[in-house]
C-alpha cells in the first residue's frame, strides 16, 4: 500500500467516522439552550463537523495530487515496522486486559517498563523514574483533583490510607 493510498483510506474511514458522531451528537442539543450555555451536543457536533470539513479537504488535495503525501508513491509501512506496532498493539491489550486484575496503577508501570526500556532501548534510570512518576501524577489528576475513580484491581487496598489522606 502506497502513502497515496493510506491517506484515500484513512480520509474516507474518518469523514465516515465525523458523520457517525455528527448524527449521534445530535441526541442531545446541539445549539445554545436560553440562559444555559452551549448544549450537551454542541462540542462534540461542531468537532466533528471540523473534522469532516478537514477530511474534505483531503480528499479534494488527493483527487488533485496536490502535496507530497497525496502524491507519494512511496511504501506506506515497511514490513519491519508492522513488528513494532503489533508488539505495541500486543503490549496495549495486555495493558488494557490487567486493568480488572492489578489496575490502572499496576499495569500502566509495567506497560511502560516494557515500552521505554524494550522497546524504546531507554536506560533503567529513566524507565523506573517515568514508570514510577506518571502513575502517581495520574492518580492525583484523576483521583484526588477530578475526583474520577479508575479501577485498580486487588491493589485497591492500598489506597486506602491515601483516600483518608486526600478525600
Amino acid at each position: 500500500m502506497t502513502v497515496r493510498t493510506a491517506e484515500l483510506l484513512m480520509a474516507i474511514m474518518m469523514g465516515a467516522f465525523s458523520i457517525y458522531l455528527m448524527s449521534k451528537s445530535t441526541e442531545l442539543p446541539i445549539g445554545w439552550i436560553e440562559d444555559e450555555g452551549p448544549g450537551g451536543g454542541s462540542w462534540p457536533f461542531w468537532l466533528a463537523t471540523i473534522m469532516l470539513l478537514s477530511c474534505v479537504g483531503i480528499l479534494f488535495n488527493w483527487a488533485r495530487k496536490h502535496g507530497p503525501i497525496a502524491s507519494s508513491t512511496k511504501t506506506y509501512i515497511e514490513p519491519h515496522v508492522l513488528v513494532d506496532v503489533a508488539s505495541v498493539a500486543a503490549a496495549l491489550t495486555v495493558t488494557v486486559g490487567l486493568f480488572s486484575i492489578v489496575g490502572i496503577y499496576g499495569s500502566l508501570p509495567l506497560f511502560l517498563i516494557f515500552y521505554l526500556r524494550f522497546m524504546g532501548k531507554h536506560s533503567w534510570r529513566l524507565t523506573a523514574s517515568l514508570a514510577i512518576i506518571i502513575p502517581v501524577v495520574i492518580f492525583y489528576f484523576f483521583e484526588i483533583t477530578l475526583k474520577i475513580i479508575l479501577p485498580k484491581g486487588v491493589t485497591e487496598p492500598l489506597f486506602i490510607p491515601l483516600y483518608k489522606i486526600f478525600l
